[in-house]
């Protein structure tokens, strides 16, 4: 079994949150409460980071999709709408307004 294939829990998508070969997050990222402060960390890890494949922006703006997306129902709303917000400020963060 890959090291991101589903396991018998079902969590393989927080294992690629947690484990991501592209960015070190800080721990607790998308629990923050401020958006400014989420995108400026996801920018941080992203520019940090030199395993990534993509450009800082295309890297922080995918993982934070892809942990709204797989969070899904369990995201309760207030969360969703900060992290939505969130990636107003990346965009923000790199001009892509």
């Amino acid at each position: 079994m890959s090291k991101h294939e589903k396991d018998g829990d079902g969590r393989w998508s927080q294992d690629v949150t947690e484990h991501s070969d592209a960015l070190d997050l800080v721990d607790g990222v998308f629990t923050w409460k401020d958006p400014k402060r989420i995108a400026r960390s996801l920018r941080d890890s992203a520019e940090a980071s030199g395993r990534r494949k993509s450009s800082p922006y295309r890297s922080a703006m995918s993982m934070l999709t892809f942990y709204v997306n797989r969070a899904g129902k369990d995201l309760d709303s207030k969360q969703r709408d900060v992290l939505e917000q969130a990636k107003d400020e990346l965009r923000a963060l790199y001009g892509k307004e």
